[in-house]
């Protein structure tokens, strides 16, 4: 179990530490008035409101999430010598750091924290029915496409069918949880860097030549075995993602 979601599923010792708080705080008759301090509610009442108050203030807070897969070192690896590549063009270009590197299969966005429970579990249904995937490297492209380059990234090959249906299936349980739909259809890929705003159409169009040009990154695969929600938080310094949630898919004795 992540950290967030054992907080998220025991949250006792939170509300038991200010609802105590708060109960302490002396219940008095209003300015003014005159004769002994007024009595306080029953504390059965005083405890149900303060909950209540702080329940509405978690459902209120939201996490940026997406659910994705780690990779190996080697696969990283591999990923950053095509960046070299491409940062020889000296394009403007915001590279994705090594250790931001991962396979989205689903960007959530913000999320309200008392829902991760539920999201938790959904994910873990989802994914329990699929055996480890072999995934390798393929290819280099961009998205849209490699004329008007926004996204540049390297393809995902192997057992990729398997992993379309195990992303079907996540899918479908996030709407079953009220989650709409992704409109555009799965592409599993790896990006290595997303164009800045201020390039112009020529610099766009000279990283699509440099991306045709690119040689193929050689063919490494990798296991996956587990899938995990993360949370992302965007800083000056970059993105920088916790991980939430472990699901485990089923490994072959």
């Amino acid at each position: 179990m992540g950290g967030l979601e054992g907080k998220a599923l025991q949250r006792t010792p939170f509300f038991a530490t200010h609802l105590w708080r708060l109960c302490r705080h002396k219940w008095v008759a209003k300015e003014g008035s005159r004769g002994p301090q007024a009595p306080a509610p029953p504390l059965k009442r005083r405890l149900r409101k303060s909950y209540c108050n702080l329940q509405s203030t978690m459902d209120m807070e939201t996490y940026r999430l997406f659910i994705g897969a780690e990779l190996p070192e080697d696969v990283k690896a591999e990923l950053v010598a095509s960046q070299a590549r491409l940062r020889r063009a000296n394009l403007p270009v915001a590279w994705v750091a090594p250790e931001a590197m991962h396979l989205t299969l689903r960007f959530l966005g913000d999320t309200s924290v008392a829902l991760i429970p539920e999201l938790c579990a959904a994910i873990r249904t989802a994914v329990a029915p699929y055996h480890a995937m072999e995934l390798r490297l393929s290819g280099t492209g961009a998205f849209p496409n490699d004329r008007r380059p926004s996204v540049v990234w390297i393809g995902v090959g192997g057992a990729v069918a398997a992993l379309g249906h195990a992303q079907a299936s996540i899918e479908t349980a996030l709407g079953e949880l009220g989650i709409a739909a992704e409109p555009k259809p799965f592409h599993p890929h790896l990006t290595l860097g997303r164009v800045r705003g201020e390039a112009s159409h020529q610099q766009r169009q000279r990283l699509g030549d440099v991306i045709r040009a690119l040689p193929p990154p050689a063919p490494l695969a990798w296991a996956l075995e587990r899938v995990v929600l993360f949370r992302s938080e965007l800083r000056r310094e970059g993105a920088v993602y916790t991980e939430i949630a472990d699901c485990r898919l089923q490994i072959a004795d």
